[in-house]
This record gives structure tokens, C-alpha cells and sequence, in this order.
């Protein structure tokens, strides 16, 4: 049996929320830039509600850019216009939503979960196949548990589960701290599209954040890590 360490955790990676999708046009500009400027391995795209084919058609003028930069395109709901929209997957708002919009899903695209509650519901996630699991998102009246409760949720599940987890921050010290405790992505949105210097300096800086926060708490699991031998 061998003692060396297990190895280090992948440095976390951001997960870009889009503002409300009403005309892409602005938005289908804006992204190869953002995309460019910092380390995001997905976008959720959040459509204003309309008919389908709207939707399908703001779908498919969103999907090459993001996935010409190397990232995943997935849908906030609507996993029934994911196939044809061209989208890599769907973020789906509990466990039923999920076990729902599986058979349309896998094999080919990702399916996430959200609205989990529970400790209970999280292992529910786990076994119905989520791709990941999303913890401190607001709920419909718009409350959520307190930062450290979100962190000691992501905290349990990186040590116990193989699915990524993902911590849904509202600000840079929620994602650094969220990085801190484990989370393989960390979920930005509003506070980047409303920062006044403009969306790229804040992913620059969130993403800044959480490789920091990762550094440390690589540091910190492995303080022999400089050692080798």
C-alpha cells in the first residue's frame, strides 16, 4: 500500500450564467471575448420565456460561439430543446425535473441539478446520473442558505462523491471561498454582468480568485507537497 497522498483536486473552473436571453444578438458579440479571458468550462444560458421556436432559434445562434471556445452550452430548463438547438446539455431545477428530462438527455448531453435541498436529495441526484450537482442557488422567493452553509455543503460532497459539484456565488468572496471548500465549478452571473468596469474584468478576477483559493487549499491538504521522495 502505498502512502503517498491523493492526488491534488483540477484547479476549479468557472460556469457562466447569461443574463435573461431575450435578443442574442449583443450577447453572441460579447462571448468569444469573454470566453478568451478566463478559464470557463460552461455557459447556462437563461432564455426568456416565449414559443419554442424562438427559443430554438436563440439557442442555435448561441451555441457555435461558446462551443467554438472549448466550452459547453447548456440550458437553464427546456431540456426538450436542447437536441434541437444544438446545446450540450440542460440545468435542470430539482430532482423530479431530472429524472424527467434523462431519457432525452444521456447518452450524448449533460444533465445538472440544482434545487437540491437536502443532503438527501444531493445523494438522490448522485444515483438518478446529474453530470453535477449545484448548491446555493436562490430559490423562487429568492432566499438562499448562508455562505458557509453552501460551503460546507460542497466541502461534504467533494470528499465523499465522484459528480462535480458546483457552488453558485453572488460575489468574489463567495467564489474564492467556494473554491476553497471544494467545488469543481463555481457559478457566476449577475454581480459579473453588473460590474461597472464591465463583465471581462470580473471573470478575470474571479478567476484569479478561485485558482488563489485553490492554490491554498492544495497547499494545505498536501503542506509536504515541495517534498518528494
Amino acid at each position: 500500500m502505498s502512502n503517498k497522498p491523493p492526488p491534488p483536486r483540477p484547479a476549479p473552473r468557472l460556469y457562466l450564467a447569461t443574463p435573461v436571453v431575450d435578443d442574442p444578438a449583443a450577447l453572441v458579440a460579447e462571448l468569444p471575448g469573454l470566453l478568451a479571458a478566463a478559464d470557463i468550462a460552461a455557459v447556462l444560458l437563461r432564455l426568456k420565456e416565449t414559443d419554442q421556436r424562438t427559443m430554438i432559434s436563440r439557442i442555435k445562434a448561441l451555441a457555435p460561439p461558446v462551443q467554438k471556445a472549448g466550452a459547453a452550452l447548456l440550458v437553464d430548463g427546456h431540456a426538450e430543446l436542447v437536441a434541437r438547438g444544438g446545446a450540450d446539455g440542460a440545468h435542470l431545477p430539482g430532482i423530479a425535473a431530472l429524472k424527467e428530462a434523462m431519457p432525452s438527455l444521456k447518452p450524448d448531453r449533460i444533465a445538472g441539478v440544482g434545487g437540491l435541498t437536502t443532503r438527501h436529495h444531493s445523494m438522490d441526484a448522485g444515483e438518478v446520473g446529474a453530470d453535477y450537482v449545484l448548491f446555493g442557488e436562490p430559490d423562487a422567493k429568492g432566499q438562499r442558505p448562508q455562505t458557509q452553509a453552501i460551503a460546507e455543503r460542497l466541502d461534504w460532497w467533494a470528499e465523499l462523491f465522484e459528480p462535480p459539484c458546483v457552488g453558485f456565488a453572488t460575489s468574489l468572496e463567495e467564489a474564492h471561498d467556494f473554491a476553497l471548500s471544494g467545488a469543481d465549478f463555481v457559478l457566476v452571473g449577475d454581480f459579473v454582468w453588473a460590474d461597472p468596469r464591465g463583465p471581462k474584468a470580473a471573470l478575470i478576477e474571479v478567476d484569479a480568485a478561485i485558482k488563489k483559493a485553490h492554490a491554498t487549499a492544495t497547499a494545505e491538504q498536501n503542506p509536504a507537497g515541495s517534498e518528494h521522495g
